[in-house]
C-alpha cells in the first residue's frame, strides 16, 4: 500500500508540477488571488473563506448530501440542520431552485429512480423513507416506506441507493446498525440484515451484484452480496468511512474518512486498499481535515475531495490507480459536505454557508403556551425564532473546472485561508524566557495544570459589568454581587475579553474542550436532537463513533508520559475512554453532572483528594475538573435559583483557587477555566465570546489581555506546558496564551470572596417559565434546547416579561480600532485576528 501526501507549499509562489511558472501565468495567478483575497471572510474560529464560483443560497441549514439524476437534468439536495429541514430540487440547466419541500425529519440519504419519476429521501428518526414524485419539476410527497415505529425506536436511516430494475431500495442505518432491503413497488421492507457498525451510505456495483456499505462507526467497507443476501467481505480502511464512490466499471472504490485526513482507494476485485490519499493541506498533519465527500470528473481522471474542516476541495490526478498525484486545492464555503462533478462544472454543498450571521428576530420570548409549548422548534414558532444551530444557512457553490494556472491560484488561497501550518505545529508563537514554551518538550517552570470546565455562559452575561473590558453591562445578568470570585480573578490576575469557544453547544463543546476537535459524527448529528427530532446525547465519551481518532486529552497525555486525573469530566463514560477505562485516573468520590448537587460540595471533594495525593507526592500533572452548576436549572420550582446556582459555582471556583494558592505547589501550578460553550446567550460582540480565567504563580497580576484566544488556544497552552503534541490542526494553529504569563513568579495567595446572594435559595414562583422548566430534562447538559433555556434564565433574572436580546454572530471577531494599542496594565497586541 502506498500513501500519497500533498506536497504543495507556499514560498515565492506555488511551484506547480515541478514546472517553473512563466511570468504571464504568474500574472494570471496573482490577479485571481488579489481579486478573491479582497473578499476574504474571516470566521470566529480563526479560519478564513475565499469561496470561488457561483453561489446559490439554500433556504435552510446544514445540507449534507446531493445527488444527480440519471439524465443529469436535476440535482437534489437534503438540508439536515437544526431549523427547518427540506429537500430541494435544482434545475441544472438554469441553475435555479425548482422546488424546496419541507420535511419533518431527514438525514443524508437521497436517490433518484432510474426514470427520474421518484426521489427517495431518508426520513431520519421518523424511521421511514419518504418518496417524492418529481412530475412537473416539483417535489410532491407520494408515499413512504416505513422501516419501523418513530423515535424513540432506534433505527435512523442514513444512506440509500436504488436498483430500479428489480424494484429494490437498499437502506442503511446508524442507530440499529442495519441494512434494509425494500420493495419500491409494494413499498415495504423485505428483509433486514445486521451490520457490524453504524453505517453512513451505500452504493451498488454496476452489475448490481455487490452493495458496498461504509461502516461509519468503524474502519471498514462492508461488501454485501445481493444474490447470496449476505456480507461476504469487510475491507479495512481508515476511521469513520463516510462517502463512497465507484468508478463506472466498478473496478475501484473511493471512500473518504470523517475521523482521519484521508481517502482510501480500493481495488474491488481483490477487496484490497491499494492507496491512501492524504487530503490535508500539509502532509502528516494532525486530525482536522475531515474529508466527507468524493467525486470523479466525467473522464474519471480527477478526484475531488470535500474537506469539511479545511473549507476546501482537494484535487488528485487518479489516472493511474495506485500512483495518484496531488494537483491542488479549491477554496469553498464553510464546512463543505458533498461534491459532484458534471461536465465542466463542480458542485459543492457548504454545510455552514459563508459565515456566521446576525439574528435580528432573536429568541422567541412568547412562552405563553406553556406547558403545551414545545420549544423553539414547535411548528407555530419556527418562523419567529433565530437560533444559533439554525443560523448557518447552507449554500451551493458552482465552480468552473479550473485550468492549471487557476488551480495554482486557488491552492495558494487555501493556504492563506488556513491558520494552521506545519511550522506552527512545531514552533508555537511565544517569547524567549516565557513560562510557556514554544516547542513541545521544552521545559516549563509550571509543573501542574488544573483545567476547569464550566457550563454555558457568554462574556457579557458574567463580566459585562467589568469596566476595563469590552463588555455591555446591559447584558450582564450575573454581575459582581453574584460572581465576586470570577470578578476578583480577572482583577487580581488576567482579564480576557476576546476569548471564544470553538463549539456551538455542549454536545460538541465537551469534545472541543477535551480534544480541540469534533468529528463529523458529532457535527452532523447534534443538530438532530437539538432540533427536537429525536436522537440521544451521546457526545461525552459514551459512544465510540463520536471519539476523535486519537482520543481525548487524557489519551494524549498518557502517550506523552504525563500523569493525569479527572474530576467529573467524562467520568460517567470513563470506561469508554481508553486512558480512563481502568478507573485509576478518575476520582470516584467527585460527583458528576447533577444540578441538584452543589459545586461547593464538589470543591470540598476535590480538596480532600488533592490533599491526599499531595501528601504522598502522587499528584498528577494534568487535572481536569467539571464544575457545571452555572448551567442553572432555570425557573424549575424547588431547584436552586439561577442566582444561587451561579453564585454556588462562583464560590466553588474561588475556593478551588484559594486552596491551591495556599498549597506548597502554588508556585509551579496554573489554573485554566473556561465554559464548554456559550449556550446561545446574549453578547454584544459574538455569541461564541465567553468567559475564561487564568491563575497561578507565573500568571500576570492586574493584566488586561485583548488578544483573540479560543478553546483551542487554551488547550495549546496546556499542551506546551506539559509537553503534549497538538491533538488537531485547530490547537496546532491556535495562538498560545503566553501573554498572560510573566517570567517572574508571584506566590501571593488568592483569597476567595463570599457571594452577596444566598447560594441555597430555591425557585418558588409558579409561572409559565417554572412550568416549562419542570418539563425539561436537566439530567444532561443541553438535553434541552439552549435557546429556550437561555430565555428562561434571562426572564428569571430580569423579569417575566423581559425579552432577552438577540445573540449576535460575528464573522470577523476583532474588538475594534485601538485594541492593539498599549494601555495601562496591557501589552501591545498585534494582529488580534
Amino acid at each position: 500500500m502506498k500513501k500519497i501526501a500533498l506536497f504543495l507549499f507556499l514560498g515565492f509562489g506555488l511551484l506547480y508540477a515541478c514546472k517553473k511558472p512563466s511570468s504571464s501565468s504568474q500574472n494570471v495567478e496573482s490577479a485571481i488571488i488579489k481579486q478573491l483575497a479582497a473578499k476574504r471572510i474571516n470566521l470566529p474560529n480563526g479560519w478564513s473563506l475565499t469561496p470561488v464560483g457561483k453561489t446559490i443560497e439554500l433556504n435552510h441549514d446544514l445540507p449534507l448530501n446531493m445527488v444527480v439524476s440519471p439524465s443529469k437534468k436535476y440535482l437534489a439536495i437534503t438540508n439536515n440542520g437544526q431549523s427547518k429541514q427540506s429537500v430541494a430540487l435544482i434545475d441544472l440547466a438554469t441553475e435555479t431552485i425548482l422546488d424546496d419541500e419541507e420535511i419533518a425529519k431527514s438525514w443524508v440519504g437521497l436517490a433518484f429512480s432510474n426514470d427520474e419519476q421518484n426521489l427517495y429521501a431518508s426520513g431520519g428518526n421518523d424511521n421511514k423513507i419518504v418518496i417524492y414524485s418529481t412530475k412537473n419539476q416539483t417535489l410532491t410527497k407520494d408515499s413512504a416506506i416505513v422501516l419501523g415505529k418513530p423515535w424513540p425506536n432506534k433505527i435512523s436511516p442514513t444512506g440509500l441507493c436504488v436498483d430500479s430494475d428489480k424494484n429494490l431500495l437498499y437502506v442503511v442505518t446508524k442507530e440499529n446498525n442495519a441494512l434494509y432491503i425494500c420493495d419500491t413497488k409494494e413499498r415495504k421492507v423485505i428483509k433486514q440484515i445486521e451490520l457490524p457498525n453504524e453505517a453512513y451510505t451505500c452504493v451498488l456495483s454496476p452489475d448490481k451484484k455487490q452493495l458496498y456499505i461504509s461502516l461509519w462507526g468503524g474502519a471498514k467497507i462492508a461488501v454485501f452480496d445481493t444474490q447470496k443476501q449476505t456480507i461476504t467481505t469487510q475491507i479495512e480502511v481508515d476511521k469513520n468511512p463516510n462517502d463512497i464512490l465507484l468508478t463506472k466499471d466498478g473496478k475501484y472504490l473511493f471512500t473518504s474518512h470523517g475521523n482521519d485526513n484521508t481517502v482510501s482507494v480500493i481495488e474491488t476485485a481483490s477487496s484490497r486498499k491499494i492507496e491512501t490519499l492524504s487530503a490535508s493541506i500539509y502532509p502528516d498533519s494532525p486530525l482536522g481535515t475531515t474529508p466527507n465527500g468524493v467525486a470523479l470528473s466525467d473522464d474519471e481522471t480527477k478526484l475531488f475531495i470535500a474537506n469539511a474542516d479545511n473549507n476546501c476541495l482537494a484535487v488528485f490526478d487518479v489516472t493511474e490507480k495506485g500512483k495518484s498525484r496531488s494537483l491542488g486545492f479549491i477554496p469553498t464555503g464553510w464546512y463543505p459536505t458533498s461534491v459532484k462533478v458534471i461536465g465542466n462544472k463542480i458542485y459543492v454543498t457548504n454545510g455552514k454557508g459563508m459565515s456566521s450571521l446576525p439574528n435580528p428576530k432573536g429568541p422567541n420570548p412568547n412562552l405563553s403556551k406553556a406547558p403545551q409549548y414545545k420549544g423553539p422548534n414547535f411548528e407555530a414558532n419556527r418562523d419567529e425564532t433565530e437560533y444559533i444551530g439554525g443560523l448557518f444557512k447552507g449554500t451551493l457553490s458552482i465552480i468552473e473546472m479550473p485550468d492549471e494556472r487557476t488551480l495554482a491560484a486557488y491552492s495558494q488561497l487555501v493556504y492563506e485561508n488556513s491558520p494552521y501550518s506545519k511550522q506552527k505545529e512545531l514552533l508555537a508563537e511565544g517569547e524567549a524566557g516565557n513560562p510557556i514554551p514554544m516547542k513541545v518538550g521544552e521545559a516549563s517552570p509550571i509543573k501542574y495544570v488544573f483545567y476547569i470546565v464550566k457550563e454555558n455562559r457568554t462574556y457579557d452575561q458574567v463580566l459585562g459589568d467589568v469596566k476595563t473590558g469590552k463588555g455591555d453591562p446591559n447584558l450582564c445578568i450575573f454581575p459582581e454581587k453574584v460572581t465576586p470570585n470570577q470578578h476578583k480573578l480577572v482583577k487580581d490576575f488576567v482579564l480576557l475579553d476576546n476569548f471564544y469557544v470553538d463549539a456551538e453547544v455542549s454536545a460538541d463543546g465537551h469534545n472541543w474542550s477535551m480534544a480541540a476537535y469534533a468529528n463529523d459524527y458529532v457535527e452532523k448529528t447534534w443538530v438532530i436532537s437539538y432540533g427536537g427530532r429525536g436522537g440521544s446525547y451521546d457526545y461525552e465519551g459514551s459512544r465510540d463513533i463520536a471519539h476523535p481518532k486519537n482520543g481525548f486529552i487524557w489519551d494524549h497525555a498518557k502517550r506523552a508520559g504525563v500523569t493525569y486525573r479527572t474530576y467529573g469530566e467524562f467520568a460517567e463514560a470513563s470506561k469508554n475512554v481508553p486512558a480512563l477505562a481502568s478507573g485509576d485516573n478518575v476520582c470516584k468520590k467527585f460527583r458528576g453532572y447533577n444540578l441538584a448537587y452543589q459545586d461547593i460540595k464538589r470543591e470540598k471533594e476535590w480538596e480532600a483528594d488533592f490533599d491526599s495525593l499531595l501528601n504522598i507526592n502522587a499528584l498528577p500533572r494534568l487535572n481536569t475538573v467539571r464544575l457545571g452548576n452555572d448551567h442553572t436549572s432555570g425557573a424549575r420550582v424547588g431547584a436552586y435559583s439561577p442566582f444561587a446556582a451561579v453564585a454556588d459555582n462562583d464560590l466553588a471556583v474561588g475556593k478551588f483557587v484559594e486552596h491551591l494558592s495556599k498549597s506548597k505547589i502554588w508556585k509551579e501550578s496554573v489554573v485554566f477555566i473556561l465554559e464548554d460553550d456559550a449556550q446561545n446567550g446574549p453578547d454584544h460582540i459574538d455569541a461564541h465570546r465567553s468567559t475564561a480565567y487564568v491563575a497561578g504563580g507565573f500568571v500576570k497580576r492586574g493584566f488586561v489581555d485583548h488578544t483573540m484566544y479560543s478553546t483551542s488556544s487554551m488547550l495549546r497552552t496546556i499542551e506546551l506546558i506539559l509537553g503534549i503534541k497538538p491533538m488537531s490542526q485547530y490547537d496546532a494553529a491556535a495562538r498560545p496564551m503566553y501573554r498572560c504569563f510573566s517570567k517572574n513568579v508571584n506566590v501571593s495567595p488568592f483569597v476567595a470572596a463570599e457571594p452577596q446572594v444566598d447560594i441555597n435559595a430555591k425557585n418558588v414562583a409558579i409561572n409559565r417559565n417554572s412550568i416549562r422548566s419542570g418539563q425539561l430534562n436537566l439530567a444532561q447538559p443541553d438535553a434541552i434546547n439552549d435557546l429556550e433555556f437561555s430565555q428562561i434564565v434571562w426572564q428569571t433574572v430580569k423579569g417575566l416579561n423581559s425579552k432577552m436580546p438577540a445573540p449576535k454572530r460575528s464573522a470577523f471577531v476583532r474588538l475594534g480600532k485601538g485594541d492593539d494599542e498599549e494601555e495601562e496594565g496591557e501589552e501591545d497586541d498585534d494582529d488580534d485576528n
